[in-house]
């Protein structure tokens, strides 16, 4: 007997999981989510920096004289590249884990 049917809730199974032939994500597609991500976050520092460098080449040239404008573009870029490389080291780390695992 299915007790799914006795509590009203045709799509939820005891442990609240859905269960209505729904497609679920699979490994690849995950993996795949998260790679997608790592690129975009990498393309999103690529042009943070690229408009720092235009910042400071504009400033050198004295196309602009503001210099709060070129701070906030150097230091976006600076914490950008900061996010990145720790989010590097965690999935190094984390590789270097699993590799260490014994089966």
């Amino acid at each position: 007997m299915d007790i799914t049917l006795l509590n009203g809730i045709s799509g939820i199974n005891a442990y609240g999981a859905n269960n209505t032939g729904v497609e679920k994500t699979t490994r690849n597609d995950a993996f795949d989510s998260v790679f997608q991500s790592a690129l975009s976050m990498l393309k999103e520092t690529n042009n943070l920096s690229n408009a720092a460098k235009e910042a400071e080449v504009s400033f050198a040239l004295g196309l602009s004289n503001n210099t709060y404008d070129l701070q906030v573009a150097q230091e976006k870029a600076n914490l950008s590249l900061q996010y990145t490389v720790q989010v590097r080291n965690k999935v190094i780390e984390a590789y270097k884990e699993i590799m260490n695992l014994q089966f």
